[in-house]
């Protein structure tokens, strides 16, 4: 069984955005050494912070906590006829996927 680590996910999330702790902290309205403390697990972030982590990664708390390991994306902003045709895309993929094996 792999060990799960908040910390670890936390900076590939933040890396996957292309930001630095500086700017994650910015936006979180902390200092940077709060970020740093996140991702290295010595400080654990509140309920409030975890929550404004998930919306600016785009993510699930679940995801954030390893509770689920799949990666999500929200189609927020879009109209129901585009949010449709990229379930549609996605789910093409998944059987050319499956076929291909």
């Amino acid at each position: 069984m792999e060990v799960y680590d908040f910390g670890l996910r936390l900076k590939e999330l933040r890396e996957a955005k292309k930001l630095s702790q500086t700017e994650v902290a910015t936006r979180l309205n902390v200092v940077p050494s709060t970020i740093s403390g996140y991702e290295s697990n010595t400080i654990t972030p509140s309920l409030e912070q975890f929550t404004r982590m998930a919306i600016l990664y785009n993510t699930s708390l679940d995801y954030m906590m390893g509770l689920d390991n799949r990666v999500c994306f929200y189609l927020d902003g879009l109209t129901k006829d585009q949010q449709q045709t990229i379930l549609d895309i996605v789910n093409r993929l998944k059987e050319a996927f499956l076929q291909s094996e």
